[in-house]
């Protein structure tokens, strides 16, 4: 299997390029690769751009190409070139169907003529048999480590007094928590990988290096010196990481702790086929010994890696040179501020002199160079004693196993409690109390039990059983086929299945009841001033009860029984979603909401009918239908309905919708608006017919850019996707289409 993506990419725009670059013999490619004749296929598959690529890059009329040897050589150029755009770039111009077909047909070549294959053939980056072991290589260089030190203030210091020098400029990059490894390419050819070992030596792992897409196994372009040594990073990306995760749980795997061990662990599997189904990626950052040919190289880092980008060796996008101690605190803060949102998972960043000849006079100590130093973040993992396992109930029933924890810090918070997500996943890592174990936290994501650490467990340590009744009302609980949750199956009646369910209907994304939170929800149900979410609605005229509540007061109450009363205004879709409907979220409501028009049409739907609203599944049509035949649902939804001045009872979203110029059409949101949060915007256009998508595509109708809007808006202008600032958006809302 040679697909390196599963969805195809977009055409580009034949108006771009209205000269199409090659046209294979029909005869011979009966489903075309590469653009054919556009006025039997206008809307081309492919189309290079020939500024990129003066000469063809796919086999025309084999009668053109008589030499299978300069066939040969021609393919491994184009796959190249394509492997370049695609892992590299990010800038696919070519399907996967036909990446595929040139693969097929330079392996069919291979086979006929074994003799040409060369080992930087795209077709030798997977096949070798599994290794026995591996062979140790000393480093031409010395991969030394780099000194950390808590404030990059004292690392000026030292680097300002050791040149004498008071203006410097740094070279500052993510420090990325994957495995340093070393390339060796010799005239261009990748000749050799190897870890960083303990500096001096490493482990040859070239066969397993060989199957990232991202790494280069000949240096594009020309002037390569004769010997040169790269070094890099193998990491892996927290979506890859994710789904890597999630694909060996439900195989009945074993999972990795964390995107480096996924990186470390990949890269040291004996055979490279394995290797080569982990989505591994490659940044390069250093040289070390490089043998000229005669060439002028770089004088400072950041040349060098102009150089490397020039060559096709990937280098971070996140990487800059700042100058002096202010620069590489605006670095820290910049980076700091976009942890969470990067793709790849760093513990800080690393500060190197940019000037080469500096670094020379610098020199090192011991084992590591005076002219670099890595600055860390606070820990996202940390080590502590689990003090006991509780049992958390959701709003669905669901059963959640919580560790609590001694505290600990981690990733500059105190933590005191993690997920263990289900009983099965708890079995899964043999949590038990008294054990130590490894907790992380990433971003806002609650924290979560890592591993065990099996040597410091306790003798007396015990598996933690499965529950037989729900811990909170002590009724049933069941585990559904095919699922690993185990529920409680009393419904409301379960107290802390109604909690959440208050709570959940009152949330910002739902019915955005604002001051009513948790210790107030369960005031309210304790006290018995409401027995479900209906009963927040004749809260007015119990005011007196609710002010003389503890904490509320007059002005705490008046403020929520207004709160209370604007949250009549919500429209259908937020209702639904506040409805609280298992596999219904925000988009899946918002879709019912458009296609139904009203909640009466989505209760008498048959789940066939459901399934006829944009992107609602079996799975979710079948959730929505069963929930309104339970007769305590349909009882509850009859009160809502019941009370007067609500948008959800009177609402027709379909109808207030159709023919708007929003009705239909996709858009994607980028930047800060002033006037909406994110959430709202989101809200506003799918109430007028939008969909609200994360990407863009060809097919996107507009991008709405707010302040500092990313790389969306680059992307959106390549694409040909109009572009709104925030009044436009504001006009299009009110009607008013741009011109």
């Amino acid at each position: 299997m040679t697909s390196r993506r599963s969805d195809p990419i977009a055409t580009p725009d034949p108006a771009v390029h209205l000269d199409p670059v090659v046209c294979p013999d029909p005869a011979v490619h009966p489903d075309p690769v590469v653009c054919p004749d556009p006025a039997v296929h206008p809307d081309p598959v492919v189309c290079p751009d020939p500024a990129v690529h003066p000469d063809p890059v796919v086999c025309p009329d084999p009668a053109v190409h008589p030499d299978p040897a300069a066939r040969l050589t021609e393919l491994r150029a184009i796959l190249a070139e394509h492997n370049h755009r695609y892992h590299v770039l990010d800038r696919p111009i070519i399907t996967d169907e036909a990446y595929d077909a040139l693969f097929r047909e330079l392996e069919a070549l291979e086979r006929d003529h074994p003799e040409w294959i060369t080992p930087d053939s795209p077709t030798q980056r997977v096949g070798g048999a599994p290794v026995e072991g591996f062979a140790k290589v000393a480093h031409r260089v010395p991969m030394l480590s780099i000194v950390t030190d808590a404030e990059v203030g004292e690392f000026h210091r030292r680097v300002s007094e050791g040149l004498n020098e008071t203006v410097i400029d740094y070279a500052a990059e993510p420090k990325i928590d994957g495995v340093a490894v070393s390339l060796l390419y010799r005239d261009g050819v990748l000749m050799r990988v190897a870890t960083r070992g303990d500096g001096r030596e490493g482990e040859d792992v070239t066969a397993q290096a060989r199957t990232i897409g991202s790494l280069p196994l000949r240096l594009r372009g020309s002037g390569h010196p004769r010997s040169l040594e790269v070094r890099g990073e193998v990491f892996m990306t927290l979506e890859a990481f994710a789904g890597f995760n999630a694909a060996a749980l439900e195989r009945g795997e074993k999972v990795f702790a964390n995107p480096r061990n996924a990186a470390a662990g990949s890269l040291r599997q004996l055979d490279p086929r394995v290797t080569a189904k982990r989505p591994l990626k490659l940044y390069c950052h250093g040289v070390g010994e490089v043998v000229d040919g005669g060439e002028d190289w770089p004088a400072c880092h950041d040349q060098w890696m102009d150089r490397f980008r020039g060559w096709g060796l990937p280098t971070c996008p996140d990487a800059r040179v700042v100058r002096g101690v202010e620069g590489c605190r605006e670095y820290y803060r910049y980076l700091e501020s976009r942890r969470d949102q990067l793709a790849y998972e760093i513990d800080g960043m690393v500060f190197k002199v940019n000037d080469l000849a500096w670094r020379e006079r610098l020199g090192f100590v011991a084992r590591a160079p005076r002219w670099a130093s890595a600055c860390k973040f606070p820990s996202r993992e940390a080590l502590t004693v689990v003090e006991a396992i509780d049992v958390q109930v959701g709003r669905t029933g669901a059963l959640t196993p919580v560790a609590r924890l001694e505290p600990v810090g981690v990733g500059g918070v105190t933590v005191t409690n993690a997920t263990l997500h289900n009983f099965e996943e708890l079995a899964r890592k043999d949590v038990r109390v008294g054990d130590t174990v490894r907790v992380r936290r990433a971003g806002d994501v609650i924290p979560e039990v890592v591993e065990v650490v099996l040597e410091r467990r306790p003798e007396e340590a015990v598996p933690v059983p499965w529950p037989s009744r729900c811990p909170v009302c002590g009724g049933e609980v069941a585990r559904p086929a095919g699922e690993v949750v185990v529920r409680c199956v009393e419904g409301f009646s379960c107290p802390a299945q109604l909690k959440e369910v208050v709570r959940h209907f009152a949330s910002r994304r739902a019915m955005n009841i604002d001051g009513l939170g948790e210790k107030l929800v369960e005031l309210l149900l304790t006290q018995g001033l409401i027995v479900d979410v209906a009963d927040l609605y004749r809260l007015h005229t119990l005011r007196e009860r609710l002010a003389s509540l503890d904490r509320m007061g007059e002005k705490s109450a008046d403020n929520l029984l207004a709160a209370i009363e604007a949250s009549r205004e919500r429209d259908l879709s937020r209702f639904l979603f506040a409805l609280g409907v298992r596999e219904v979220g925000e988009a899946t409501a918002a879709s019912l909401a458009r296609h139904f028009g009203g909640i009466e049409a989505i209760m008498a739907a048959s789940e066939a009918e459901l399934q006829g609203a944009a992107d609602v599944g079996p799975v979710a049509a079948g959730r929505v239908w069963h929930f309104f035949r339970e007769s305590g649902n349909k009882a509850l939804v009859a009160r809502l309905l019941a009370e007067p001045n609500t948008a959800w009872s009177r609402a027709r979203v379909a109808e207030r919708a159709s023919g708007h110029a929003l009705s239909g059409a996709t858009v994607v949101l980028t930047g800060t608006l002033s006037a909406w949060s994110r959430q709202e915007a989101k809200a506003r256009l799918e109430g007028l017919g939008a969909k609200v998508s994360g990407s863009l595509s060809k097919r996107t109708r507009y991008l709405i850019a707010g302040e500092a809007p990313g790389s969306k808006l680059a992307q959106a202008r390549e694409l040909g996707v109009e572009i709104l600032d925030e009044a436009a958006l504001l006009a299009l809302v009110q009607g008013h289409p741009p011109a």
